[in-house]
């Protein structure tokens, strides 16, 4: 049995996605091991990812500012939006090189199964920034959720703004595949081959 202090770290490092017992142990006796500078500036950066990092108040990106950097950028295609479900699709589509325009992350998908509902994403904020816009690319997931978010953004888009064009990234990516684990090369041939979607 492990000392009281040892256990409850090593619980608390099973919280974490694909963590398991072995696994925690591990990651346990590394922190353990580290020296104490080390240890401190480790649970520093946790502190500060919990105490500075908020969502952008025009896109719904990470950020440590009001604004993200994205938004701030002046050279950016403020009027092409890039709407995908979680930060991480950001970061996915920014390593391609390939985009210029802006982007809104919704944080979620609707999914009647889940209780989620447009009301419970970040959607508001996105009507706020239709009036400027030209083009609206839907880039959820090729999932069920994904496609009924992308339907129903594409229907209250056109209803509303009917002189957006509303784009769907292309099925580069395989069905039910997830934007944050494609490779860039996919990714950028998604987005170049996106489409208009159906009316």
């Amino acid at each position: 049995m492990y000392p009281k202090s040892l256990m409850e770290l090593i619980e608390r490092l099973k919280v974490l996605p694909g963590v398991g017992e072995k696994t925690a142990e591990r990651y346990a006796f590394s922190i353990m091991e580290m020296n104490t500078d080390n240890a401190k500036a480790f649970a520093q950066t946790i502190m500060d990812v919990h105490n500075k990092i908020m969502y952008c108040k025009v896109c719904g990106n990470l950020s440590e500012n009001e604004e993200c950097e994205i938004c701030k950028n002046t050279q950016r295609n403020h009027r092409q939006i890039f709407v995908v479900q979680s930060p991480k699709d950001v970061v996915a589509m920014e390593k391609t090189g390939e985009y210029q325009g802006t982007y809104h992350v919704l944080n979620g998908l609707i999914s009647s199964s889940k209780g989620i509902m447009p009301d419970d994403l970040n959607i508001a904020s996105l009507y706020e920034r239709l009036p400027q816009a030209e083009e609206v690319i839907l880039g959820t997931n090729i999932t069920m959720d994904g496609e009924t978010t992308a339907m129903y953004l594409d229907k209250v888009i056109k209803t509303k703004y009917p002189n957006i064009l509303v784009t769907r990234i292309a099925h580069g990516l395989p069905s039910g595949g997830m934007l944050d684990y494609a490779d860039e090369m996919t990714l950028a041939h998604a987005l170049a081959d996106r489409r208009k979607m159906n009316r």
